[in-house]
């Protein structure tokens, strides 16, 4: 009897170490097919934005200069203070990453509360209630050229491309170093000076950190940061800052406050 009660134990054993086996595979597996379909999005978004520059034919003065490459570096446009009204523009002179911003609420119980990317609103009309969705995305080189922009539409793809398109049409380049005390490196890793930045009651004060700190601010100001390019900082909010839209436009006006003290020091 008691070897048939060892056989059994030994039995349930095994079977629940291959259990334990096949989940783990699994969920590596799902998570490899995650990362290919993330590197296939971003390989087909490239080969989407390669094909929309060979095929755009430019309809303002400075779009035939960088379509004829008498421009090939977006400081120049920057620094002369000219105006992009075309999203190729940026396309042809950058590659750029994007990402959303989670200026939305998900519908639930007691006003549910999980962040997402969608701002859902409608509208009250003879047919019905109207549906409108919009969203706000970030885009960046991660050298110093960061942009925002905020797109409302019917449906959500048609918002996220508008979207796009005005973060690319808002990009500006932003003045970075090392302006710690705790840190004289001299590299680009963090911002030369304390600087601030105002939308609405919404305040935002980013204050230079030394190597190693990392990015201490919310993560949506956090995205803005990373695809400027910045890798460590401090900060620190003032005012309402759960409306994200007004916080992560004061967060860009702080680092544009940087490239104003840059002139004035000129």
């Amino acid at each position: 009897m008691a070897e048939e009660k060892n056989k059994q134990q030994k039995q349930e054993k095994n079977k629940e170490e291959k259990s334990e086996e096949e989940v783990e595979s699994k969920t590596e597996g799902k998570k490899q097919k995650k990362i290919k379909e993330k590197t296939q999005e971003k390989k087909y978004k490239k080969q989407e934005v390669k094909k929309d520059v060979e095929s755009w034919i430019p309809k303002t003065r400075l779009g035939k200069l960088v379509k004829e490459k008498k421009i090939d570096n977006i400081d120049k446009i920057l620094d002369k203070k000219l105006k992009i009204l075309e999203s190729e523009i940026i396309d042809s002179l950058v590659n750029l990453n994007s990402d959303l911003i989670a200026i939305g609420q998900a519908k639930g119980k007691f006003g549910g509360g999980k962040r997402r990317a969608w701002r859902q609103t409608q509208k009250k009309t003879a047919e019905g209630n109207t549906h409108t969705f919009s969203c706000m995305v970030c885009v960046g080189d991660k050298d110093g050229h960061v942009g925002v922009g905020y797109g409302k539409s019917k449906e959500t793809l048609p918002a996220r491309t508008k979207a796009i398109r005005k973060a690319k049409l808002n990009i500006i380049k932003i003045n970075r170093g090392c302006g710690s005390f705790d840190c004289s490196c001299g590299e680009k890793h963090s911002i030369p000076m304390i600087t601030e930045g105002k939308c609405g009651s919404s305040v935002v004060k980013l204050i230079p950190a030394p190597q190693g700190t990392g990015l201490v601010i919310g993560d949506d100001c956090k995205k803005i940061l990373m695809l400027a390019g910045i890798k460590d900082i401090y900060s620190k909010t003032f005012g309402q800052t759960r409306t994200t839209i007004n916080l992560v436009k004061a967060c860009i006006e702080a680092l544009k406050n940087l490239n104003k003290i840059k002139e004035i020091k000129k």
